[in-house]
């Protein structure tokens, strides 16, 4: 306590002094934040001890260093003081040997040590210097070099105590102090030129063909060697200022004062622009290759173009080396020759980056194109050696490119750091029933200038196989990719055509990882999440390809709407057809919902008796979200609209067979054309729908099931799942450019229910009349059971027919009429189909329903 207690005071103090304040305010809420600061900073345990023996072995060294540098004095000095310490030690010894340690500052350079008896001497006071005492001509201070900065940078480690002691225990701050020279070091004379050597300095004063000196003012012109301008060539070549060649923005000019004596200025001039042409154009590459690039392969570009400047600047350097040799010839025309010959590639590659200069920003595969085109054009012309030698700068870019692809492709990530890839995440709402086409989109930029124009036709596959992982990701069932090597992509031998390589290597790349995933994930699809299962169970609900569960629905539906009672309930709607459906195996009733359609039940509240009250039924059946990715909402939409026109036919023949069989219960007297139009409504809706069911979707559906079996990939199903849908939905006249013959056969079954409707408002007229008679009263009622008459009594209520405007023979002739007007315009309308477009279906469907007319 009496610890904590001295330490808090300690403190206050600490704080008082440090911080200026007050002891009036030692209360306030600034000094007990300080406290506390400075409290957890002085906290038991949060800063070590300083370890001693790291100390004495850094004084140790610096004993040994002393010695080393021949200052035996300071090494016997800092032992003697050392001794001295150990006898008088304490706990805090390696802390304060420490802290000296690092306030040290060059101590083998400045330390000294006087002898004992300096040391008892009083020391004497020192005069004072001024500046007048300082001649401006004195040898110790005329060099103008103590007034500039002081580079403290090199510093040999010999020289000071940075070897010893690490950069850690040295202060930020240094104090500037000058060096002391050692006067006893003497200039070694080879530092010298003697003076008998005059002659040398003379000549290499002269050989300095730019000084204006070395030339007679008399002349304009000033002569020099060819050594001298081929050294001048070789250095503008090699990206060097010269004299000879004045670089005027991104050109070199030619200075016309140089000439040499056994040539014409005419022809020098022109060999000097030869050079200067191709200097500019390597100084445009050298340009070129200084400049930031954020794309991944124009960075592999650029390294591939130092690579190559390398390799040029090493053969000027040893044509350089050549000319230094000893007999050599030294010939411009044929440094020229030898320049051209090496700089051919660098030249091309110069003319393409001019061009690229030129081109908008926002196209990132122009220079991967254009290094396409360029090999392609050399070939044509021959050229193999430059070719292949710029293919390899190709392939070199294009792996750095294919990484992202290869990446997509094996792991189904996209690479976002690479703004060049055409796959784009577009996840928004995460609904794996649109990972297929929703999640990712191909982002081609304008004018598709994120894709090169040779993978253009593979593009595709590669965001299938891509996408196909990440199918197989959620599906865990990511299958084992061994990765390939790049360079087994286009190791074949070199007599394809480079167009044809690329392409070969390019399908080598995508065809790897396309086939296994695609195979993979058509696997799992077939095996483990039931897609012919699923299909099967679309069949059932939507295309009626099992009456007998088809039909309990129905009856159930058409005696509820006949009735008028709330045959909209979508919950008692969603059992019936659970119910009916729980004995199809394939089917998950689970997954069923029916759901009326509210708006669609106002537009046709007004007309229950017409089949379009059925528009309003949808029924649901919830996919699987890998089978959700293949059907899509669109094909489901199709599904239900082909079930509800399937179900309007049924209906049509439920009102028309009920009632004949209503008609058959009463003594009905012989009317021809009543049993005409029985007979004749009941065909041709028989003959439709079985048109519909067991040619057109029969036929259909095994066309569907051979092109899945034989699909590639997930687009391919896609692909042949949608074909299926759009040739159901035209066959079935369900598609817009149909919508006049559709509309056609919706008034016929419409007129078929009001057919049915004329006869049961006449029966129930003529059972009015036989109940009015008490002796056909006990009869009627013998006759029909208490259930039907109930059923009899329900239905007056939907009935929207009346006797009083018409009779009911006129308007039993009004039907037929408008019967065989609606059956030949839907026959006109076939055969005109048939002969536009070429459809069996549309033949065989028109010449049945034209049995009438023969």
């Amino acid at each position: 306590m009496a610890l904590a207690a001295d330490l808090s005071t300690l403190i206050d103090a600490l704080i008082t002094s440090v911080a200026k304040i007050s002891p009036d305010h030692k209360g306030s809420a600034r000094v007990q934040s300080l406290k506390r600061r400075v409290q957890g900073g002085l906290r038991t345990g949060s800063h070590t001890r300083t370890d001693q023996f790291a100390v004495a072995k850094q004084l140790e060294g610096l004993q040994e260093k002393f010695q080393i540098l021949n200052r035996d004095e300071l090494a016997e000095a800092l032992h003697l003081r050392l001794a001295e310490l150990e006898s008088n030690r304490n706990s805090w010894l390696p802390e304060i040997l420490s802290l000296l340690l690092q306030l040290s500052d060059r101590p083998a350079l400045l330390s000294t040590v006087k002898p004992p008896e300096e040391r008892a001497k009083a020391p004497e006071a020192k005069e004072t210097l001024s500046w007048s005492d300082l001649r401006a001509d004195g040898t110790a201070f005329s060099d103008e070099e103590i007034w500039e900065q002081v580079d403290f940078a090199g510093d040999s480690s010999d020289d000071d105590f940075s070897s010893v002691v690490s950069d850690v225990f040295l202060p930020k701050h240094r104090p500037q102090s000058a060096t002391t020279v050692d006067e006893e070091y003497i200039i070694p004379d080879d530092a010298f030129v003697p003076a008998e050597n005059g002659d040398l300095i003379a000549s290499l004063e002269k050989a300095q063909f730019w000084r204006a000196e070395n030339h007679s003012s008399a002349t304009t012109s000033r002569l020099i060697t060819e050594s001298q301008l081929a050294r001048e060539t070789i250095f503008m070549l090699q990206g060097l200022p010269t004299s000879i060649y004045v670089r005027l923005d991104d050109d070199f000019g030619v200075d016309r004062r140089y000439a040499l004596e056994h040539s014409s200025s005419e022809a020098l001039a022109s060999l000097l622009q030869c050079f200067s042409e191709i200097g500019a154009k390597l100084n445009d590459v050298r340009s070129f290759t200084k400049l930031p690039q954020t794309i991944p392969y124009m960075q592999t570009f650029c390294r591939g173009l130092e690579d190559r400047l390398l390799e040029f600047d090493k053969v000027l350097s040893q044509v350089q080396c050549k000319y230094l040799s000893a007999g050599s010839t030294i010939s411009l025309i044929q440094l020229l020759v030898d320049v051209r010959q090496h700089s051919h590639e660098l030249v091309l590659l110069a003319e393409m980056i001019a061009k690229l200069r030129k081109d908008p920003t926002d196209q990132p595969m122009c220079c991967l194109d254009s290094l396409y085109d360029l090999i392609c054009m050399l070939e044509a012309l021959g050229d193999e050696s430059s070719s292949q030698r710029l293919a390899e700068l190709f392939f070199m870019c294009f792996k750095t490119y294919a990484s992202s692809i290869r990446h997509w492709m094996e792991t189904g990530q996209v690479d976002v750091s690479d703004s060049t890839f055409f796959v784009r995440t577009n996840r928004e709402n995460g609904d794996l029933r649109t990972l297929w086409h929703d999640w990712f989109i191909l982002d081609t930029g304008h004018r598709q200038q994120r894709i090169p124009q040779f993978l253009e036709t593979s593009v595709q596959k590669v965001f299938t196989a891509g996408k196909s992982m990440v199918f197989l990701r959620h599906l865990n069932a990511l299958p084992d990719i061994e990765a390939m090597r790049f360079e087994d992509l286009y190791s074949s031998p070199q007599l394809l055509p480079f167009p044809a390589l690329v392409e070969s290597a390019f399908e080598k790349l995508v065809d790897v990882d396309h086939s296994l995933s695609s195979s993979l994930l058509r696997t799992e699809l077939d095996q483990q999440c039931g897609l012919w299962s699923s299909l099967d169970a679309l069949h059932h609900i939507y295309l009626a390809k099992d009456m007998s569960a088809i039909s309990i629905i129905d009856a159930k539906l058409f005696e509820l709407i006949d009735r008028g009672r709330s045959w909209d309930d979508r919950f008692l709607l969603t059992e019936i057809t659970r119910t009916a459906f729980s004995s199809v195996s394939v089917i998950d009733t689970s997954r069923v919902l029916v759901r009326p359609d509210s708006t669609q039940m106002r537009v046709s509240q007004n007309g229950q008796r017409t089949v379009g009250i059925l528009d309003a039924v949808t029924i649901d059946y919830g996919l699987p979200w890998p089978i959700a990715n293949i059907i899509t909402e669109d094909a489901i939409h199709t599904y239900q609209r082909i079930s509800t026109f399937l179900m309007q036919i049924r209906r049509a023949k439920y009102a028309i067979v009920k009632q004949r069989v209503r008609d058959a219960r009463n003594t009905t007297p012989d009317n021809t054309l009543l049993h005409a139009l029985h007979h004749n409504m009941l065909w041709v809706l028989d003959f439709i729908y079985g048109h519909l069911t067991y040619l057109v979707i029969s036929t259909a559906t095994r066309s569907l099931h051979k092109d899945l079996s034989g699909a590639q990939d997930v687009d391919a199903m896609i692909s042949a799942h949608q074909s299926c849908m759009s040739s159901l939905e035209a066959q079935c006249l369900l598609s817009k450019d149909l919508s006049h013959i559709h509309d056609a056969i919706i008034n016929f079954l419409d007129l078929c229910v009001h057919f049915a409707d004329l006869q049961a408002a006449h029966l129930l007229g003529d059972e009015e009349q036989h109940m009015e008679n008490p002796h056909t009263k006990k009869e009627s009622e013998n006759e029909f059971d208490s259930d039907d008459d109930d059923d009899n009594v329900n239905h007056e209520h939907t009935l929207t027919v009346s006797f009083h405007d018409s009779t009911y023979s006129q308007q039993l002739e009004t039907v037929n009429n408008q019967f065989n007007h609606l059956i030949t315009f839907v026959t006109d309308g076939l055969k005109n189909l048939a002969r536009a477009d070429g459809l069996q279906s549309w033949d065989i469907l028109a010449d049945r329903l034209e049995w009438r007319r023969n």
